[in-house]
C-alpha cells in the first residue's frame, strides 16, 4: 500500500469503517458460510485492519472484493480472524486444578468423552491427554478436538509444535503438577517438537463451528478456553446453551482465565470449582 492509500485509510471515519466491516462479514457468510457477524467488533476490527495492511490494500471494501473472489485470500482471512493463540499447559494452575479436582471424579466413569472446542493447533488438547496419560486414565478416554479452521486442524492432527517453545512448555508442565520428564512426550526433529503418536491414539480432530453447528454427543468434560472472549454477548449465550446441552449431568465445563458462566443462561446450573472449572449439577 502506497503512502497516499495508507493516509486515506487512516483518515477513514470509524462509522464508515464499521459499515465496511459489517458488509465484509455478511459477504463472507453468504458466499462461504463462515459466520463472524457476532464476534466482538473491537477484535474483528483490529484483525481486519491488520489484514488490510498485509494485503497491501487501502480499505476494508477492497479486502471484501479480494476475499469474495480469491480463495487464497479467504484462507488468509480465516487465519486472521480465527483464534489460534495457544500453547502447551497454558495457565499451569488450571491444569493443576484439572488434575486434582476433575480427574479423580473422572475415574468413577467406565468411559470418558471429552470435547475440546476451539482447539486451534491442538497444544491444549495434547496437554490434557498428557495429564490423563500420567494419571493412568487415558485408555478409557476419548478426546474430540474441534475447530472451525481446517488449516489449523491439519496442524493439530500432525502433532507438531515449534521446538523453540518447549522450554516454556516444560516449565508450565512442571508447574501444573507434571511428574515425568517432559521430553519423554516428544522427539526433536529439526526445529519442531513431534509429540509421540501414542498421545493421538484416543483423539479425533474434526471441523465444528461454534457459531452455526449444534451438539454432536454427550460429554463428561467440555473445554473451551479463551474463545468466548472474542464473541459478543448474544453469541456467548448461544455457545453456553450448546455446552450445557452437550454435558452429562455432573459433567465439567472448563473456560479461559477471563471467561465465566456468570450471567450466562445456565449460571445457576453449575457449581464453581475454582480456576474456571465448573460442574453441571442441574
Amino acid at each position: 500500500m502506497n503512502e497516499a492509500a495508507a493516509a486515506a485509510a487512516a483518515e477513514l471515519p470509524p462509522a464508515v469503517e464499521d459499515i465496511e466491516v459489517a458488509l465484509l462479514l455478511e459477504g463472507v457468510y453468504r458466499q462461504y458460510g463462515y459466520d463472524f457477524r457476532d464476534y466482538a467488533m473491537s477484535s474483528v476490527r483490529r484483525r481486519v485492519r491488520h489484514l488490510v495492511r498485509e494485503e497491501g490494500l487501502a480499505t476494508v471494501s477492497g479486502l471484501q472484493e479480494k476475499v469474495l473472489h480469491d480463495p487464497r485470500c479467504l484462507h488468509r482471512f480465516l487465519l486472521a480472524l480465527s483464534v489460534n493463540v495457544t500453547s502447551m499447559f497454558r495457565d499451569p494452575s488450571f491444569y493443576k486444578a484439572l488434575r486434582e479436582r476433575v480427574v479423580p471424579l473422572l475415574r468413577t466413569y467406565p468411559k470418558v468423552r471429552i470435547w475440546h472446542a476451539g482447539c486451534a493447533s491442538g497444544e491444549e488438547a495434547y496437554s490434557f491427554a498428557i495429564v490423563l496419560e500420567e494419571e493412568g486414565l487415558y485408555d478409557r478416554c476419548h478426546i474430540y478436538a474441534t475447530d472451525m479452521n481446517e488449516s489449523v486442524l491439519e496442524r493439530a492432527a500432525a502433532g507438531e509444535v515449534p521446538l523453540r517453545g518447549m522450554r516454556e512448555n516444560t516449565a508450565n508442565y512442571l508447574r501444573s503438577g507434571g511428574r515425568r520428564s517432559f521430553a519423554s512426550f516428544y522427539s526433536a526433529v529439526g526445529d519442531r517438537a513431534v509429540l509421540h503418536p501414542s498421545l493421538r491414539r484416543n483423539m479425533v480432530f474434526a471441523q465444528h463451528n461454534l457459531v452455526t453447528d449444534g451438539t454432536f454427543n454427550e460429554f463428561n468434560v467440555v473445554l473451551c478456553r479463551n474463545v468466548l472472549i472474542y464473541f459478543n454477548r448474544r453469541l456467548q449465550e448461544r455457545v453456553h446453551r450448546l455446552f450445557y446441552q452437550s454435558l452429562v449431568r455432573f459433567g465439567f465445563l472448563a473456560l479461559g482465565a477471563k471467561e465465566t458462566v456468570q450471567f450466562s443462561p445456565h449460571e445457576a446450573a453449575y457449581e464453581d470449582l475454582g480456576e474456571r472449572l465448573y460442574r453441571k449439577v442441574a
